[in-house]
């Protein structure tokens, strides 16, 4: 009876779960992979980042189930599932994620390469000149590095890191007149070598791996010893340490969030992948040291972290040979010309930038001018994540060397860049830069930059409020909006802003910001209640939303009120969902969306039809309780008209898009759109490229998208509607019964490792 509630909660949630929800997104990406329609090069790309953020959710999000886990406390999961069975429930969902991947990678992939110029070999596929180099490389290179650690009642358990490639090594040595014993040693294969070792075989060009390298020299390490077997395995730890809530703010933060940073060397195991038919000797050793069982254990039927496949896309016989990005157009509100001037043109024009359509350049460039001008007094930003030998850095430390007031938020609980944003802050302290690391408990997330300047009697402030990082790199990859201006409304808004986050200011109000935490969730709960108002007195009414993740309760529950009073309402949510649409009596009027394609769609836009008078926010922040709760956020109204038909039209082109959009249905999963019949195909991460102001929306969107009555988002794909691909994603329940007790016999009892199927199931 258990059993059966635990997947009947699932199904009648109203929610559906986080960590469900974003491994579905991780399908999505492997779709990507399977796409015949791209190049190979570009398939692998997405397979190398199927793995990344694999790796990101088991360090992350089941790390922090774990720590609810690990330390006894109650965690009940949107879906309604505690601790334990949620855990079962993951982790099943990632095993068939994996298989699903490791077939794709086998079946679709690898087949390819020879013809594509390369192919992944192992060392009995060398001929004996390639054997002799790769021998060569494990001498000179390999062997000093290596340093194999033994594990017996004279050494301790040694210390494993985080993600390295590891090979467990069973030997056993003859002692005189008595049989010898199993002894384990630990090899773990440098990281700061390139994964593959290259080889030229007439024009191909052949990659070794190089623990494959190792593992045939391992005599060379253990002499005289005979080895019974070697196993590649990788663990992966618990990365989720919940820095952004911490509230020991009175001791030296930069300290401990070094402290930090070396702990995840040290957190407990979640994850442990290893080939197939690894020694039990090895296995038991691993899972009671770690303390993990098989639900833990991931078996790997092809290649063990799929990253290192972007080291054959960087190879210089395959640049070029990925699709190539269009190059980037001119702004619709930038003139050609205007850039050359930019403080003078802003003095009169705003301007609207949504990358990587339009380039990142305008913003940094004119950070560069202010470091130069001497008209410029002073410069205030603030920093989530940086490029590598960043521009931004360079112009700031250039404008305190030339005496500027500079003042930056660097937030060093940035996950991952932690290290790189305190570096880069201690340069600018160096520099004589106002350097704040981070605020309080908050993580600083918003995107902000002012330039003050002196132009005669007048000081004039300079503005930029984006969704994305003030990064070059990721820019040209990322779809982001943001918005220059001298507008002295936002400039007091952000100046008010900047003394919050720097001092202890705390104004009664802003008129084109809503921020967080201050009321971020109520200014937006407001602006669905007018939705729903109108809606109840007749009068037209709708919702157009934009963003990574939508995840706060308090919100969907708003949203799903708003249905029920015939609101109108679209998302279009790259990753995380905890809305379930289409569900009658609670959900009939939302329609959810996702775009997943050549970019990673980074952009948060907010639009509310409002009564015929659209009101249109951007911003950093996505719905979620992180957002509103824990992190300094903000969304900027667009009010220049023309930027807001822009803005309105992005939203427009994501909706019509019809190559790169999954529909979400009731039960939890996606299914891909296509074009109909007499439909033209409409791809967004092109379209945009080949925008002018004749063509962008002259409409408030309302009439054409919020009354028409196509609503995908039934179980029943209906005949009327954009035509979708057979369903191809796990649903929240895709379990059967009897299914699920076999699973959790297993995780619970220890049985011998047993992979589901390698086919996905289909929702039917």
């Amino acid at each position: 009876m258990k059993l059966f509630k635990s997947a009947d909660l699932i199904r009648k949630s109203k929610y559906i779960s986080r960590d469900l929800s974003w491994l579905r997104f991780n399908y999505r990406v492997l779709d990507q992979a399977k796409d015949n329609g791209r190049t190979l090069f570009d398939r692998l790309r997405f397979m190398s980042i199927t793995s990344s953020n694999l790796d990101e959710f088991f360090m992350i999000r089941l790390g922090s189930l774990y720590n609810y886990i690990d330390y006894g406390k109650e965690r009940i999961d949107y879906s309604g599932l505690r601790e334990m069975p949620f855990r079962r429930k993951l982790l099943d969902f990632a095993h068939r994620f994996v298989n699903d991947q490791s077939l794709t990678y086998l079946n679709e992939l690898k087949p390819q390469f020879e013809k594509s110029g390369f192919n992944i070999l192992r060392m009995d596929e060398l001929t004996e000149l390639e054997l002799k180099k790769a021998d060569g490389y494990f001498k000179n290179t390999l062997f000093p590095l290596l340093t194999p650690m033994v594990y017996d009642s004279y050494h301790g358990f040694p210390l494993m890191m985080n993600q390295m490639l590891i090979l467990g090594v069973v030997t056993r040595t003859e002692a005189e007149g008595e049989k010898g014993q199993e002894r384990l040693t630990f090899v773990q294969i440098p990281q700061n070598l390139s994964r593959f070792f290259e080889l030229t075989r007439k024009d191909k060009v052949i990659f070794v791996p190089i623990e494959e390298i190792v593992r045939a020299n391992l005599p060379k390490l253990f002499r005289n010893v005979e080895i019974e077997s070697a196993n590649m395995f990788r663990i992966t730890r618990n990365g989720d340490f919940t820095l952004e809530e911490s509230d020991d703010i009175d001791v030296d933060f930069i300290k401990e969030i070094q402290v930090g940073l070396k702990t995840r060397k040290k957190g407990r195991v979640v994850r442990l992948e290893v080939e197939k038919e690894a020694s039990p000797v090895l296995m038991a050793v691993l899972k009671e040291r770690w303390k993990i069982d098989n639900g833990n254990v991931f078996v790997i039927n092809s290649m063990i972290d799929m990253k290192g496949l972007l080291q054959i896309l960087k190879h210089p016989n395959f640049r070029g040979k990925a699709a190539r990005q269009p190059i980037p157009v001119a702004p619709l509100s930038l003139p050609e010309g205007a850039e050359e001037n930019m403080f003078e043109y802003l003095k009169h024009h705003d301007v609207l930038l949504h990358h990587p359509y339009n380039s990142i350049d305008p913003v940094v460039r004119l950070l560069e001018r202010a470091a130069e001008d001497p008209l410029v007094l002073g410069i205030k930003q603030t920093i989530y994540r940086l490029a590598d030998d960043s521009r931004v850095t360079a112009a700031l430390l250039k404008a305190a060397e030339n005496g500027k007031h500079v003042s930056v938020l660097f937030e060093v609980k940035a996950r991952f860049d932690e290290e790189r944003n305190i570096r880069e802050g201690a340069r600018l302290e160096k520099a004589g830069c106002f350097v704040i690391y981070g605020v309080s408990k908050y993580k600083t997330h918003t995107k902000m930059l002012m330039i003050i300047r002196k132009e005669g009697e007048k000081v004039t402030r300079y503005v930029h409020l984006g969704s994305g990082n003030y990064n070059e790199q990721t820019s040209r990859i990322y779809t982001d909006v943001s918005l220059l201006t001298t507008n002295d409304v936002y400039g007091h808004d952000v100046s008010e802003f900047f003394n919050v986050i720097t001092g202890h200011s705390q104004p009664d109000d802003y008129e084109y910001l809503i921020t967080a935490p201050k009321d971020m969730r109520q200014q937006l709960i407001h602006l669905i209640r007018e939705e729903v108002r109108n809606a109840k007195k007749g009068l037209p009414s709708g919702i157009v939303m934009k963003m990574n993740s939508l995840e706060d309760k308090e919100m969907i529950d708003e949203f799903y009120k708003a249905s029920k009073a015939g609101v109108p309402i679209r998302f279009i949510v790259r990753g995380i969902c905890c809305l379930r649409p289409g569900r009658a009596g609670l959900s009939e009027n939302i329609e959810v969306r996702s775009i997943v394609g050549d970019y990673l769609e980074h952009s948060r836009l907010f639009y509310f039809h409002h009564g015929g008078q659209p009101k249109v926010y951007a911003g950093s922040a996505d719905l979620m309780v992180r957002s509103f709760d824990r992190r300094i956020e903000a969304l900027f109204l667009i009010v220049n008209p023309a930027l807001k038909r822009e803005a309105i039209n992005i939203l427009y082109f994501n909706l019509k898009d019809n190559q790169n959009t999954y529909l979400m249905r009731e039960d939890g999963a996606y299914v891909r759109r296509n074009p109909g019949p007499e439909e033209a195909v409409f791809n967004v991460h092109k379209e945009f490229y080949h925008r002018h102001y004749a063509a962008v929306s002259e409409n408030s969107l309302y009439e054409e998208w919020l009354t028409r009555a196509d609503l995908q988002t039934d179980n029943a794909v209906s005949n009327e509607g954009p035509p979708l691909t057979a369903p191809d994603f796990p649903t929240d329940a895709d379990m059967e019964d009897a299914e699920m007790e076999a699973e959790m016999a297993s995780f619970n009892h220890g049985a011998e490792e047993e992979l589901p199927d390698g086919d996905v199931p289909q929702d039917v």
